[in-house]
């Protein structure tokens, strides 16, 4: 059998003598000839190593960006025509950025790696009659390996032999309690994992129990081997803030193109030389270029992540920060992230009552004893509990009601047991008394349990178990089992001596049944507010597990992401399998509920979503969880539960495993989705004034700023106060907002309006004011003084207006009042900061002469103070409209 046949047989749905017809091999195992020759044939049992870029080609791969290449292309032309400042000041920010960008990068191609680390190192296999220990990759198809608690699973597994064999497989199918193995052959070939009993896979772990299974799968033909190749063909998905931004450097471009040409050939038919005429509209085109916009984004996004680390969200990725503020579907795992990754006992059946875990319960009751004794779970001298999730539940609920479980442990010491097995479904030990006898206590299945059960505990009297109780106690189990619950039953009875042999059919008879014990894992409180937070900012929230449909249903309803009145949403992995991804991209929004779902599942759901047009995160801390997270816009892994695989596939990683920290993340991705809109609506109206400003004084034939001025206006006007905006605080109703889509730039929302008519109202009023120098001059009897200060007025003009109209990018239409003038104190520093450097170059002698402008006398200098504050008024007329405007519409 090759090995495209070998990977599509459903071993879990063939008898054991089947299977080892189809793998060649008997219950003895292999040869070690035999095992030689298949480790030839079909390799070695590891994961293909992931193919990684060298750090030279992340860091070429920086400068693919568009707005990158037109920033490059400004820097070599400022350098060829004599601008070197100019050019120099755009290659350092280009570096700097890309810098940034590959440390930030660095790890994202180490998930397959991760995968391959997690291999068992070794496995006992029997070869040639006997059992040896042998390295993990060398294992072939055909091999018959043992297991015992504390194992790896070194390989796929049809099982063949089972004793109370349990096997944590969380990584792989989400579902947070061991499985219990089973050898019974299943019908449903489309059975999911979760469900396939008789099989045992790659790097889950063994937590109870011993077993054999014969290798019916290696290397990339197992479950987590088609999870590395999943990895390996998914693609990085670009962010909406790197397609912004390639959408901006497009506009820009052609832009400043335009404007570049015509002023050009309007220059040349006014009768200036072509040279002349080439330099201006050079320094036209720089002037309209941000060229220090990629670093600002940068900056903003590394405060934004510096922001979430300090609340629990660690972003690996720059552009993730800016990428959650606009989610509109979050897709979470279940367990861990949504609830506590605890099994917690919630609802007791005692004395024929049903109860909360709150309520009193008399610390002798029969129950408490049985939950105690039938109980495996070792306290640590810490106190810390080690065993299986279930049964540590129960010992906790014991300590949470004050009872000192190893002092009573102590008193009444095991001498026997018989343990938990998959057919009886029942534990049970046995306690010497105090008073010479022996108690018999017994947890397990409640319909297996009470078949044993002849009588019935009820407030310390025992009364012979009718059906009419057998039967009420029944349909409270059915009850508790409809609220996601796990149901077991507990029972005890008393014995005068312990029998010779003890085993079911001497011991686990003739019991008296005390009582019902409900546990699950809860919800965490504080997801189910997150969930609500996230329903008012217009987020789905939708959960994704490899529970059973009930208890993720149940949890759902619970959190609020399935309303109490609400009918369907919930699909399983079998029921999605049904549908066509055609189908499937229309139906995905009936949804809000998966369960019993497999790692394609996941990226189907992911990939639906995309293709209606939403934005998705996707959590998950296991190895099934990896594509998912890789295909997904952004990626959050889990930092406490999850594993290298899931972290190094992910965009964010959250430090709690808590989904109300994504919330929170999201809150603090729009808050810096909004700063960064404030930096680029004031650095382009910034430079729209500019470019209006050269383009209409060239219609005049005025000459009215040298390049070097509108460099130092950039320079010192454009950095300072558009990296301190990305310090702005989020705006009080920045969570009740709408998720603002897939196709929203960072033009949207009434920012390209506000641009076009700030940037106008900026040269306006730096045209007026030269003007009005030029007419009503200081010095009337020295033509070249008067230019010279008309030239200085609109100089400084230029940059004051710039630094007040910072205050009025603050928001897009609130007004500055109600936003507040002094509630950033770095950028109120760096406007202070800005003007002093600016006023610098007129005020000291010898740096004007540098930068060809002459001092202005007190009157001239409130002119031009006073005519750069008119552009915050100007704004709030504006705005006031805007909001009216809207107000009325509604």
């Amino acid at each position: 059998m090759d090995k495209k046949e070998q990977k599509n047989v459903s071993y879990f749905t063939l008898d054991e003598s089947t299977v080892f017809e189809k793998v060649q091999s008997s219950e003895k195992g292999l040869t070690s000839a035999e095992a030689k020759k298949r480790i030839a044939e079909y390799g070695p049992n590891q994961l293909d190593e992931g193919k990684s870029k060298s750090l030279l080609m992340k860091f070429i791969e920086q400068f693919k960006d568009f707005m990158i290449i037109v920033l490059l292309a400004a820097a070599v032309i400022s350098g060829i025509f004599g601008d070197l400042t100019d050019s120099i000041i755009i290659l350092v920010v280009v570096v700097l950025n890309a810098v940034l960008g590959v440390f930030q990068e660095a790890k994202a191609e180490e998930a397959i790696n991760a995968l391959r680390e997690m291999s068992s190192p070794e496995a006992r296999v029997k070869r040639d009659g006997t059992v040896v220990s042998l390295k993990s990759d060398q294992l072939v198809i055909g091999d018959v390996v043992l297991l015992e608690a504390g194992n790896i699973v070194p390989a796929d597994l049809r099982l063949i032999e089972v004793a109370s064999l349990q096997i944590e497989e969380s990584g792989l199918t989400g579902e947070s309690v061991p499985v219990n193995k089973e050898l019974t052959v299943l019908e449903d070939e489309k059975a999911g994992i979760g469900d396939r009993t008789n099989m045992a896979y790659m790097n889950s772990n063994v937590t109870y129990g011993r077993g054999e299974g014969v290798v019916v799968g290696t290397g990339m033909n197992t479950e987590v081997g088609e999870i590395a190749q999943m990895l390996a063909s998914t693609d990085d998905t670009m962010t909406p803030l790197q397609n912004n931004l390639n959408r901006l450097g497009k506009y820009l471009t052609v832009a400043i193109l335009i404007i570049a040409v015509v002023i050009f050939v309007v220059g040349l038919s006014n009768g200036r030389g072509w040279l002349d005429m080439l330099l201006t509209s050079i320094s036209l085109a720089v002037a309209a270029i941000p060229e220090g916009l990629p670093a600002i984004v940068t900056i903003i996004l590394a405060l934004g992540t510096q922001k979430m680390a300090k609340r629990k969200a660690l972003v690996r990725k720059l552009p993730a920060v800016e990428t959650l503020g606009s989610t509109d579907i979050i897709c979470s795992d279940k367990t861990g992230t949504l609830t506590m990754n605890k099994m917690t006992v919630e609802k007791m059946y005692v004395n024929g009552q049903l109860q909360d875990s709150s309520d009193s319960i008399d610390t002798n009751s029969p129950v408490l004893r049985s939950m105690m004794y039938a109980n495996d779970t070792q306290i640590s001298g810490d106190g810390t509990l080690i065993g299986d999730p279930t049964e540590t539940a129960l010992i906790q609920f014991a300590l949470d009601k004050e009872i000192n479980v190893s002092d009573v442990l102590a008193k009444e010491p095991r001498v026997a047991e018989i343990p938990f097995d998959s057919e009886r479904k029942l534990m049970t030990t046995i306690h010497k008394q105090a008073d010479g006898k022996f108690l018999v206590a017994v947890k397990g299945a409640p319909d297996e349990l009470l078949k044993r059960c002849t009588s019935y505990g009820e407030n310390n009297e025992v009364k012979p178990l009718d059906e009419n109780v057998k039967q009420t106690i029944l349909e409270t189990n059915h009850e508790l089992a409809t609220q996601a619950l796990r149901v077991l039953a507990t029972a005890y009875k008393l014995i005068d001596t312990v029998p010779p042999e003890v085993k079911s059919e001497n011991v686990e008879q003739d019991l008296i049944f005390s009582g019902l014990i409900g546990m699950i894992d809860p919800e965490r409180e504080e997801a189910k507010e997150a969930v609500l937070v996230a329903r008012q900012a217009g987020i789905r929230s939708v959960m994704i597990t490899g529970d059973h449909r009930d208890t993720a249903e149940a949890i759902a309803r619970r959190l609020g992401i399935l309303e109490e009145s609400q009918v369907g949403g919930v699909i399983t992995g079998a029921e999605l399998d049904e549908i066509s991804d055609e189908d499937f991209s229309t139906k995905v929004k009936d949804y809000s509920v998966y369960a019993r779902v497999s790692p394609q599942h996941k990226v189907r759901i992911v990939k639906a979503w995309q293709k209606a047009g939403k934005i998705v995160a996707m959590t998950g801390d296991g190895v099934n969880d990896a594509p998912a997270l890789k295909t997904a816009d952004i990626g959050i892994g889990m930092g406490i539960t999850g594993t290298e695989v899931s972290k190094g596939a992910s965009d964010m990683v959250l430090a709690d495993d808590n989904f109300s920290t994504i919330v929170v993340a999201v809150e603090e991705g729009r808050k810096v989705f909004s700063n960064i809109q404030k930096s680029i609506q004031y650095l382009l109206s910034a430079n729209l004034g500019e470019v209006l400003t050269l383009f209409i004084a060239t219609l005049f034939g005025w000459s009215i700023l040298a390049p070097v001025h509108i460099l130092w206006i950039n320079l010192v006007t454009d950095t300072f106060p558009a990296i301190a905006l990305g310090l702005e605080p989020a705006e009080a109703d920045s969570m009740k907002q709408k998720p603002r889509g897939k196709e929203a730039t960072f033009f949207s929302n009434g920012v390209l309006g506000s641009i076009i008519y700030q940037g106008i109202f900026e040269g306006g009023i730096t045209l007026f004011v030269y003007w009005w120098a030029t007419n009503n001059p200081v010095h009337a009897e020295n033509s070249e003084l008067i230019h010279s200060d008309a030239l200085t007025m609109a100089f400084v003009t230029l940059g004051m207006l710039q630094l007040f109209h910072a205050f009025n990018v603050k928001s897009v239409d609130k007004s500055l009042f109600t936003v507040g003038f002094f509630k950033n104190k770095l950028f109120n520093l760096s406007i202070l900061v800005s003007g002093s450097l600016l006023a610098i170059v007129v005020l000291v002698p010898g740096l004007n002469d540098a930068f060809r402008v002459s001092h202005l006398d007190p009157q001239q200098w409130m002119l031009t103070v006073g005519a750069a504050f008119s552009i915050i008024p100007m704004v709030e007329i504006v705005k006031f409209g805007i909001r009216t405007f809207k107000k009325n519409k509604k």
